[in-house]
């Protein structure tokens, strides 16, 4: 097939990349160049060609001849959103929107979305994918809209799909450290300690990275009667943790660390998620890691490359420090868009 994958220089993109042009797929990317220097280990041996161009500018002649895109690429995480929130609308709402649509005039028959369990919120008791809705950011609002909006474009020709997914953790070479297992495993491994002022009662679902694409590589390649006009939860169900369990998996994973709580509640955001949809329908899923490996994977990863404090800190890997530099360098305008053409001599 040949695949249109946006963000393929972020911190999933990378992987799910990899992982297609492993499976043979002929892959394309779109990636606007803001986490370049973003770059933790050598640790993808394939990469796609990738168009440097922001999702906003994208024609229908770029997405054209494309069996499937698979659209990554957006403003990430809550405190950026809470920063530039009509920017993270404009981005996340309106350009996956037109994409959506770009890819149904151009015929793409498959459009999968990158979609979020956070749009679950605040919830009682265990949610799945028939259950309301509850964003509590402008992400996670911008995520609930787009399903909203591209589901009913389905039809004959053009079949969207969109994955939930959990909190990502595991090790990219495109690192974040401003994930909740990843940021924990970097304190353990720099600083020897996790000292969280809340007293990490909020649930959590998490997945892996890597079973995040797997779930790609199963969704565009599963029958169409499969995947057409649905929403999966990426992630298993018995992979749903309290954040102070999180703490306590990863101090285990990083010997000699101490991990201490607090007492405040802290994040409101708390909620279990059933899986069971996609273990049972998207054939050929099945989740591969869990935490404590997952944990295990990043100690490895950080001893092999000497992590220290200042790339762990650094803006390399963090989304909102990375991309407050941009802006304050003036590199991009209010609007994130280059302030120069690429290839341009500044």
């Amino acid at each position: 097939m040949k695949v249109l994958v946006t963000g393929t220089e972020g911190y999933l993109g990378c992987l799910v990349a990899a992982e297609l042009i492993r499976d043979g797929h002929d892959v394309t990317g779109v990636d606007t160049g803001f986490y370049a220097q973003g770059w933790l280990y050598n640790g993808v041996d394939l990469g796609a060609k990738t168009l440097r161009k922001d999702i906003r500018n994208l024609t229908v002649e770029d997405v054209r001849g494309h069996d499937a895109i698979v659209h990554m690429a957006e403003l990430s995480n809550d405190p950026l959103g809470a920063l530039i929130p009509n920017v993270t609308y404009d981005v996340n709402h309106k350009g996956s929107v037109k994409l959506a649509e770009l890819a149904k005039q151009a015929g793409v028959p498959r459009f999968v979305y990158m979609s979020s369990c956070s749009v679950y919120g605040v919830a009682d008791g265990v949610v799945d994918e028939q259950s309301q809705v509850n964003p509590q950011t402008a992400y996670a609002e911008c995520k609930a809209m787009v399903e909203r909006d591209v589901l009913p474009m389905g039809d004959d020709n053009f079949s969207p799909t969109f994955m939930r997914n959990a909190t990502a953790y595991g090790a990219s070479p495109r690192m974040r450290f401003d994930i909740v297992l990843n940021n924990l495993s970097g304190l353990a491994y720099t600083t020897k300690r996790i000292a969280m002022t809340s007293d990490g009662t909020p649930w959590r679902p998490l997945v892996h990275a890597l079973d995040i694409a797997k779930s790609i590589r199963c969704a565009i390649t599963a029958p169409r009667e499969a995947v057409h006009q649905q929403i999966f939860n990426v992630g298993k169900t018995e992979h749903n943790w309290r954040v102070r369990e999180i703490a306590e998996i990863v101090g285990a994973a990083f010997p000699g660390c101490e991990v201490t709580f607090g007492d405040n509640a802290g994040d409101n955001r708390s909620y279990k998620v059933n899986f069971d949809k996609i273990a049972t329908q998207l054939p050929g899923y099945a989740s591969e890691w869990d935490a404590e490996r997952g944990a295990q994977q990043l100690a490895e990863v950080f001893t092999t490359i000497d992590l220290d404090e200042a790339t762990f800190t650094g803006r390399g890997h963090t989304r909102l420090k990375q991309l407050e530099h941009l802006m304050r360098t003036k590199q991009i305008d209010d609007q994130m868009f280059w302030t120069k053409p690429a290839g341009s001599i500044l």
